[in-house]
């Protein structure tokens, strides 16, 4: 019989409320056993919602060291990841950390560096997506080269709408942040630079200082270009597009099936708008994953602290480059450590 892993679970918002419910009830041998929030009441009404039973602790510090704890769950605010990620891999215990893993990058370095100090991974990063049977259908392709070496990839991440505070910030650091993670893995690629373009802001914008969408171009170190529109204000659904165009074809990213409706003299299919919905198999299956290598106490083999000082060097640079005008801002990355590279 599998052996049932303890979980704790800090920050219980709108993606911490949906990951409670998704350890309580869907993920096997998982037990929820402890949970903080910052705002008073939230984490015992999501508790009460579910009808789970778990310790409400004040301070996220309690539910690190609580000696049932076996894994930490971190979907707290994202200001907040660096010193709970941290507060958590010195206790080492196995953490799951949700993107971005840090709001900089020289914040992750120090997870990094904290990380291998202990000897081993214990680390994971939601980025999601590596576990959605389509992009692991649309790296097949890539990887086996059908469509010939990569040469530009076409993206675009929409969202419905976010409230007003949302900025451009925001826009890199939570929405792009997922292709720019996504494309180094698609691509088996480093990058080499980014350059931001600011369009005509959406009239759904009030505030005249946040730009959306916007246009983020990234230059890999082989030279192929990805052009990526972020967009959070589209109005119509939640639409995710990623084209390989390779030398001898272009791989698209299958659409998410829906039924189509032939009434009215139309014919018409839904789209999401919802991102919890879109990636729900993804958002299993990763958790699976990692609790599985909890259960027999070895390492993470999902995104790991790596891949999330990419995405945020990255972004640190595509930041850079709107602060200053749209300029083209380099992408530099330290060597990668054997400790995360190593099978």
């Amino acid at each position: 019989m599998a052996n049932t892993i303890k979980v704790g679970i800090i920050g219980i918002g709108a993606i911490g409320s949906d990951h409670l419910n998704r350890l309580a009830s869907t993920i096997p041998n998982v037990e929820v056993v402890a949970v903080n929030d910052v705002v008073p009441g939230r984490a015992q009404a999501a508790l009460d919602k579910f009808g789970i039973e778990a310790k409400d602790y004040a301070d996220y510090h309690e539910v690190i060291n609580d000696p049932e704890v076996e894994a930490v769950v971190i979907t707290a605010n994202n200001e907040a990841h660096f010193e709970i990620v941290m507060a958590s891999l010195e206790a080492e215990k196995y953490t799951f950390c949700e993107k971005p893993l840090a709001l900089a990058a020289d914040e992750c370095l120090k997870i990094m560096e904290l990380e291998q100090s202990k000897g081993r991974r214990l680390l994971q990063v939601g980025f999601m997506r590596h576990y959605a049977p389509e992009y692991q259908q649309l790296k097949k392709i890539i990887d086996s080269g059908e469509i010939g070496l990569p040469l530009m990839a076409d993206c675009h991440h929409f969202n419905q709408m976010q409230p007003a505070n949302y900025d451009s910030s925001r826009n890199i650091v939570e929405t792009a942040i997922h292709e720019m993670d996504i494309m180094h893995w698609l691509l088996n690629d480093t990058y080499k630079n980014v350059k931001v373009y600011l369009p005509k802001a959406t009239s759904a914008v009030q505030d005249p200082s946040i730009h959306d969408p916007q246009v983020i171009v990234i230059e890999t170190t082989t030279g192929i270009n990805i052009v990526l529109r972020a967009f959070v204000r589209c109005q119509y659904g939640y639409d995710i597009k990623c084209d390989i165009i390779g030398e001898k074809g272009v791989a698209e990213l299958p659409t998410v099936a829906q039924v189509a409706i032939r009434k009215d003299a139309r014919y018409s299919t839904a789209i999401l708008t919802d991102w919890k919905e879109r990636f729900i198999t993804a958002y299993d299956y990763e958790f699976e994953d990692f609790m599985k290598r909890v259960a027999a106490g070895r390492p993470p083999v999902g995104p790991n602290a790596w891949d999330g000082y990419q995405a945020a060097v990255t972004a640190d640079a595509a930041l850079r480059s709107i602060a200053n005008g749209g300029t083209t801002e380099a992408i530099e990355l330290i060597d990668a450590p054997a400790f995360y590279t190593a099978e």
